[in-house]
């Protein structure tokens, strides 16, 4: 009789680490226009072979093309470019601020603009987003947002809107449906199906929208999340950004080899979609697409944005340890800012010279928020909050004791 052969486990590698090309052709794509859009009121199960394919509508040329083709102004699509490009400045001149000692953290979402500003865009007042923290986008699409205020909090200075409570790039907005961001992962998933649960009993009109990452998917509250939404066909959409690397951690390890973040969706009883994350047009088709089902009462979708992380995890990290240096460059689906941008152009509604022009005016407006909330403190320059703002905002009405103990601190220091 033969010996059976020893067992052994598979651990996932990434197609390349330093010094080699990644190869790319593990992604499966799909060619631009060619994959189905299926009613809104397709069941889960119908939606299962679009968890596997990739829905895209920009081709390499420019054009808008398929059945995801959005009917939508060239206008919108303008002020999507807009505020993409908008966010990269921001990000760009934050990591400066970071090198300069003048902040103590930050985190980038270079190459994956469009995932958050073509959803702010599809999204309604009143809704509740829950993100992570590289999606920044969503308040750089408001006009609403001072962008001074976030640099404040980027800051911890006596301007922080968090009180010094929060890390950097960690928001707050309630105003603008921008929940808390969480350091820890994956809660955000639970928490937005909670809410969204909350408003149809409440019998309400809002709907909400989360995000996580690859990596993020293989915490419990992810399944938990799903098994809730499916059950009470929560009015939710659940996106999943697969940026390739979680920290240093390849996609695969998070179970992306052998399947797609999507498909586990469908597993789930939910309608699922797997997306190009740096089309605009596809972000902001699949986005209304998914939003019209949850207002519906048809349930809750998840979608799966497939992107690349172009920089650092965060300014404690070094890519370059773990992955190939040109990655991005090479990454199949371009840039999203060099695609819109060309899509537009191709139908006349932008041009090289308004995009040189908007470019500066942009890099001008960051430049002088920057100086603005400078003049509030920095990590470098001090000026943080009052300590005594640490018994602010705990109890709608402060307590007798926190009284006393705020007053025996403002006596023991010279902070107001």
């Amino acid at each position: 009789m033969n010996q059976p052969p020893a067992l052994h486990l598979h651990v996932p590698e990434p197609s390349a680490r330093p010094g080699h090309e990644t190869d790319f052709s593990y992604l499966h794509l799909s060619p631009a226009g060619a994959v189905r859009r299926p009613p809104v009121e397709a069941t889960p199960a119908a939606t299962a072979d679009l968890a596997y394919s990739l829905v895209r509508v920009l081709d390499e040329e420019g054009g808008a093309i398929g059945p995801w083709a959005p009917q939508v102004d060239a206008q919108l699509l303008r002020r999507g470019l807009r505020a993409m490009m908008k966010t990269r400045v921001y990000d760009a001149r934050m990591l400066i601020a970071q090198r300069q000692k003048k902040i103590s953290f930050y985190m980038q979402c270079l190459g994956e603009e469009a995932i958050a500003s073509a959803q702010a865009l599809a999204l309604q007042p009143g809704d509740m987003c829950f993100p992570t923290y590289r999606q920044q986008g969503l308040l750089l699409a408001r006009d609403d947002i001072d962008m001074v205020e976030m640099i404040c909090q980027l800051m911890s200075n006596e301007r922080d809107p968090m009180k010094g409570r929060q890390l950097p790039v960690m928001y707050s907005y309630k105003r603008a449906g921008f929940f808390t961001i969480s350091g820890n992962l994956a809660t955000q998933f639970i928490q937005a199906v909670g809410w969204a649960m909350a408003s149809a009993i409440k019998g309400d009109t809002k709907i909400a929208s989360a995000w996580i990452g690859d990596g993020a998917t293989a915490e419990s509250d992810f399944h938990t999340a799903l098994t809730f939404a499916h059950v009470y066909r929560a009015p939710v959409i659940l996106n999943v950004v697969n940026n390739q690397w979680a920290i240093s951690t390849f996609q695969a390890i998070a179970g992306g080899e052998a399947t797609t973040f999507a498909a586990r969706g469908v597993g789930c009883g939910i309608a699922s979609l797997r997306v190009d994350g740096n089309d605009f047009l596809a972000v902001h088709a699949a986005s209304l697409w998914a939003a019209e089902r949850a207002r519906s009462n048809l349930g809750p979708t998840l979608i799966e944005w497939v992107t690349y992380r172009a920089g650092a995890h965060s300014t404690s990290d070094d890519p370059s340890r773990y992955r190939p240096a040109d990655d991005w460059a090479r990454f199949p689906l371009g840039d999203p800012i060099d695609r819109l941008k060309t899509h537009l152009i191709r139908i006349g509604a932008w041009s090289e010279d308004e995009h040189d022009a908007t470019q500066k005016e942009l890099e001008a407006q960051v430049s002088a928020a920057f100086k603005e909330a400078e003049r509030y403190g920095s990590l470098a320059a001090g000026h943080m909050a009052s300590a005594a703002a640490m018994f602010e905002d705990v109890y709608q009405d402060m307590p007798a004791h926190l009284q006393q103990q705020r007053e025996q601190l403002l006596k023991l220091s010279p902070c107001k």
